[in-house]
């Protein structure tokens, strides 16, 4: 029988922030059975790898760095285990090939780590992935800096974005409930700034108690004497409503700022994407923001190269761009992601013109 407290994990996440709290969820987990958890890679003898899948490039960075860090078992290191998106959506052809790691999770697998560890140990590779329990854990390690922490409010998807694999990851859009998000919250200690994060925060509490209930969790949390302050990620701009309005300019412990990703200006291309609403409707929300939060920030990310876009999209996103007057921008080269409808479209764009675009709508 192997003992697994008296090894020493570390962890490597890559990706975004929600993967960043589905991590630090794995780390109470990890330190609740009494392990030492290591900031430094080669003094550990389990190695747990979280990993993203949403672009190409992100499937590669985690391949490599399984591959990178692999070179440490003729040293320290005993068992590698990949958690995370790229096991979650891509296992059947990451397991057989993807050899050098010797367990592998899922985005809701964590209740079953030690049970992975302990087979692994056994002398057998481990794929657990999808056989978790989905529970909710609220106990978590913070890994970020002592002044701000993220909450994460759902999971997945249910916007369908010709472009995007989160969906076919995450699954549908699930909130989680409020008691225990609240609770969450409370155990986070004292926050200077508490970070809302999902896919898309403004639909929260539609799928669970029938209605948007933002507005209300923003509320309650806001009442927590821990808490500072709160700011919202990745609002859809056609969920933001007058409630969500008020809330945020009358309330003095909400960050005024929204980030509203809208990937494109252009009417055509944006119904190519699936995306809500168009060109007009964006800037009239922009008005109407500015109009009740004259102090807020704006920030939003665009996509640059999707199938068919020409030169006179280009050019209108440039103008619409000027009139919108964003606080901070993201641009992205269009990815071709296998298993998304965008795939399938015709005219796709070279890569190096892709780039082009990028650089020209950061110039702006």
């Amino acid at each position: 029988m192997i003992d697994l407290k008296s090894k020493k994990y570390g962890i490597i996440s890559l990706g975004c922030d929600k993967n960043r709290v589905d991590i630090e969820k794995l780390l109470a987990i990890i330190k609740a059975n009494g392990c030492e958890i290591t900031d430094e890679a080669t003094d550990a003898q389990v190695l747990v790898i979280n990993t993203c899948a949403f672009l190409n490039e992100a499937r590669k960075e985690a391949v490599d760095t399984v591959l990178e860090f692999s070179s440490l078992k003729s040293k320290n290191l005993e068992k590698i285990v990949v958690t995370g998106c790229l096991p979650q959506k891509y296992v059947a052809e990451t397991f057989p090939a993807l050899i050098e790691a010797d367990v592998f999770l899922g985005t809701d697998d964590y209740d079953r780590f030690f049970e992975a560890i302990e087979q692994a140990y056994c002398g057998e590779r481990v794929n657990f992935v999808g056989t978790g329990s989905h529970g909710f854990n609220c106990e978590r390690l913070i890994t970020t800096p002592a002044h701000y922490a993220y909450l994460k409010i759902a999971d997945g998807c249910n916007n369908r974005c010709t472009y995007c694999l989160i969906p076919k990851i995450r699954g549908k859009y699930v909130s989680y409930q409020m008691e225990q998000l609240l609770k969450e919250a409370v155990g986070l200690g004292d926050i200077a700034e508490l970070i809302l994060v999902a896919q898309d925060v403004t639909r929260y509490g539609l799928d669970l108690y029938g209605q948007k209930k933002l507005v209300e969790i923003l509320k309650k949390l806001t009442k927590l004497v821990n808490i500072n302050s709160v700011r919202l990620l990745y609002c859809y701009p056609d969920m933001i409503d007058d409630g969500l309005i008020a809330e945020i300019r009358d309330n003095p412990k909400i960050v005024k700022y929204l980030d509203i990703p809208l990937q494109h200006s252009e009417d055509r291309l944006l119904k190519l994407m699936n995306r809500p609403a168009g060109r007009e409707e964006y800037l009239a929300l922009f008005e109407r923001l500015r109009k009740e939060i004259p102090d807020i920030s704006i920030r939003s990310t665009f996509i640059a190269g999707f199938p068919t876009e020409t030169e006179d999209d280009i050019e209108g996103l440039v103008d619409f761009l000027k009139r919108a007057r964003l606080d901070n921008c993201g641009f992205f080269a269009y990815s071709r992601e296998p298993d998304t409808a965008a795939y399938k479209l015709q005219g796709q764009i070279p890569y190096s013109e892709k780039k082009k675009r990028v650089k020209k709508l950061y110039e702006v």
